[in-house]
């Protein structure tokens, strides 16, 4: 796997020759960096596993700020990777500027739509699973307190908290929830002592089940609860192992297979612009039942989110969605 640097080394670098290759896919991850557990690591599982199916070799970058964004995308396209994968809706900005420099590259973005011809965007209906480890969190507390923390306040954020309060408050009417957010800016997503500050706040006023949408925040999170005697709720990637036996579940957010999809559709001829939303009817979305929650776990609880699963399936239950409505009735 090849890496670059930016900034200061670019220009060297991008004198030097490139070691041809006839595909060469490309993935430029958000601000906290490829091994944070969660949403990056997502997507870095996927690009990996379409290396291990097809022995083809991808390019990666871990931005460092928000000025690289733009840097990262054209120096990718220049350099002939295609497609070019972009983690997180901050890169929206600059990916519609570079995908009209180029517009024979094939460009993806995941939680954004960038409506481009060359450009797929990838959104998750992550509301839906939401609900579902909200239906978790009610049934495993003994407390009735439960809590919520966010990354960055972003109304993508509130739309994972809306569905796990309604999946909460459908399950238990009179159960209180214990809601925050990290911060205005990117680092909210990097930040795991704020999120054990915050995740004590809440344990201290009675929450014993925490759900985190964090990123690398959601660290602290996980350790606090765990340390606490409280349960956590990983997010993005199956995060149950981080503490096992103390992550009640963890609400997969598919980022994997959207990379991998999108890194085999280019390769294959396959290629579809347009944007897609995969909930969990499309495998989008979805819990982590493993070894190290089983025990968590009773019948009761997984034939109730198995009935709720298949209830948002066929419609029966409609889950909130935030981002349509900018509001949350729960």
């Amino acid at each position: 796997m090849k890496r670059f640097i930016l900034g200061v080394a670019a220009a060297a670098f991008l004198s030097g020759t490139a070691l041809a290759q006839e595909f060469q896919p490309a993935v430029v991850y958000d601000l906290g960096g490829k091994f944070d557990k969660s949403f990056n690591e997502a997507a870095y599982t996927g690009a990996e596993k379409f290396k291990a199916d097809t022995g083809i070799e991808y390019r990666d970058f871990e931005i460092q700020n928000d000025s690289q964004r733009e840097q990262a995308l054209r120096n990718f396209a220049r350099r002939g990777a295609n497609p070019v994968v972009a983690i997180g809706f901050s890169h929206a900005n600059a990916l519609e500027k570079v995908a009209k420099e180029f517009p024979d590259t094939k460009f993806a973005i995941v939680d954004m739509v960038v409506d481009l011809p060359n450009v797929r965007s990838i959104l998750f209906k992550e509301h839906e699973g939401s609900y579902i480890v909200g239906k978790l969190a009610a049934m495993a507390s003994k407390t009735g307190k439960v809590g919520f923390v966010g990354g960055m306040d972003i109304p993508l954020i509130r739309k994972f908290a809306c569905g796990y309060k309604q999946g909460v408050k459908e399950t238990n009417s009179d159960a209180e929830i214990f809601e925050n957010m990290t911060g205005s800016t990117g680092a909210a997503w990097n930040d795991p002592v704020k999120g054990g500050e915050l995740a004590k706040s809440q344990i201290d006023k009675g929450a014993d089940v925490i759900y985190h949408a964090a990123g690398g925040t959601g660290l602290g999170v996980l350790q606090t609860a765990a340390d606490s005697g409280a349960l956590g709720i990983g997010v993005d990637s199956n995060q149950n192992g981080v503490h096992p036996g103390k992550v009640l579940t963890s609400m997969l957010k598919r980022v994997d297979v959207a990379v991998e999809t999108a890194f085999k559709d280019a390769k294959d001829g396959n290629w579809t612009s347009g944007f897609y939303t995969l909930g969990l009817a499309e495998g989008g979305v979805d819990w982590a039942l493993d070894e190290h929650n089983k025990p968590l776990i009773s019948d009761e609880m997984k034939a109730a989110v198995d009935q709720a699963r298949a209830d948002i399936v066929s419609g029966k239950i409609a889950v909130h969605d935030y981002m349509a409505t900018e509001d949350c009735p729960y």
